[in-house]
């Protein structure tokens, strides 16, 4: 994706969840080569008051885990086209903000 120039965006939960390991086992270098990857390589979509009100929306849909909703929420405040999930099951659902929400898989078919 990043060869062919496409933007990628995600939330500063992924930036939080990447780092857990790294904090866990003390690897210093690799919290940082982590981080460095992700800001280096997306832009940082914000949980914020406006996308507070979007996750709601979105967590409404019970079976959506809290996590996967705020990943959902800040791409519909922010207007993505294109979602990208490992979950396949969240590529049946439709976000309001979100054009097209596909699995990992078919992403690159």
């Amino acid at each position: 994706m990043l060869a062919r120039g496409d933007q990628l965006y995600t939330s500063a939960l992924t930036l939080g969840e990447v780092l857990v390991k790294p904090l866990q086992t003390g690897d210093e270098p690799l919290r940082r080569a982590y981080e460095q990857a992700i800001v280096g390589g997306a832009l940082i979509l914000p949980f914020d008051l406006r996308v507070a009100a979007r996750y709601a929306r979105v967590r409404a849909d019970r079976s959506i885990r809290p996590a996967d909703a705020i990943q959902l929420a800040c791409a519909a405040a922010a207007g993505m086209d294109l979602f990208i999930t490992n979950d396949d099951r969240l590529s049946r659902k439709v976000v309001p903000g979100i054009q097209f929400l596909v699995s990992l898989e078919r992403a690159f078919l």
